[in-house]
C-alpha cells in the first residue's frame, strides 16, 4: 500500500525553500539556468523556474535535457530505448547549471546527465536540485540542494506525481 511522505503544500513549501537556496548560492538570478533531466525532472524544473521567477521578478533560463544514449545500462535493456526532447535556447558556457531531477537514488541518472551536458559547452559549474533524497548512492554524487530525505530500502519504489497546473501534487513510497 502506497503511503504518502509529500502532499501539494509540503512539494510547494521544498520548492520554494529549494528556489531560495539557489538565489542564494548564485547571488541572485543572472548567471544560472535549470535543465529538467527528462522525465521526471522536467516538471520540478518548470515549478522552480516559476517560484525563482516570482521571487527574482525577472525570467531564469530553464530547458530539458535527454540522457537516452548516455545512460550506462542502456546496452542492459531489451526494449528499444525512448527518446525524449533536449531543449536547451540559450548557452550554458560559463555558467551555473542547475540540474533539476525528482528523485536521486543510485547517482547513474545524474552522471548521465552531466556526460551528455558537456556536449553542450563548458559550465562554471553544475549543481544539483532534487525533491527527494533516497539515498543508495553507487556514485560519489550529492544533490546541492534537496526537498526531503527520505531513507528507503532498494526494494521500495518512490512515485513523486506532479501536474502542469495542480493541487495534487504528492510524493509516495511503496
Amino acid at each position: 500500500m502506497p503511503k504518502e511522505i509529500l502532499n501539494n503544500k509540503e512539494i510547494e513549501r521544498a520548492i520554494k525553500r529549494i528556489s531560495y537556496e539557489i538565489i542564494e548560492k548564485n547571488k541572485g538570478a543572472e548567471n544560472f539556468c535549470l535543465i529538467g533531466i527528462q522525465r521526471g525532472g522536467v516538471l520540478p524544473a518548470k515549478k522552480l523556474a516559476k517560484q525563482l521567477e516570482a521571487i527574482e521578478g525577472c525570467s531564469v533560463d530553464s530547458g530539458t535535457l535527454d540522457i537516452t544514449f548516455y545512460r550506462d545500462d542502456i546496452s542492459l535493456k531489451k526494449e528499444q530505448p525512448v527518446m525524449y526532447n533536449t531543449h536547451m535556447p540559450f548557452s550554458i558556457n560559463n555558467r551555473n547549471v542547475v540540474l533539476v531531477d525528482d528523485v536521486i537514488f543510485t547517482g547513474r541518472t545524474v552522471r548521465a546527465a552531466m556526460d551528455a551536458l558537456l556536449d553542450f559547452g563548458r559550465p562554471a559549474a553544475i549543481q544539483l536540485a532534487v525533491l527527494i533524497d533516497r539515498g543508495h548512492r553507487e556514485f560519489p554524487i550529492q544533490p546541492n540542494y534537496v526537498g526531503k530525505v527520505v531513507p528507503t530500502s532498494r526494494d521500495e519504489s518512490v512515485l513523486v506525481s506532479l501536474f502542469e497546473e495542480s493541487e495534487k501534487d504528492s510524493v509516495t513510497i511503496r
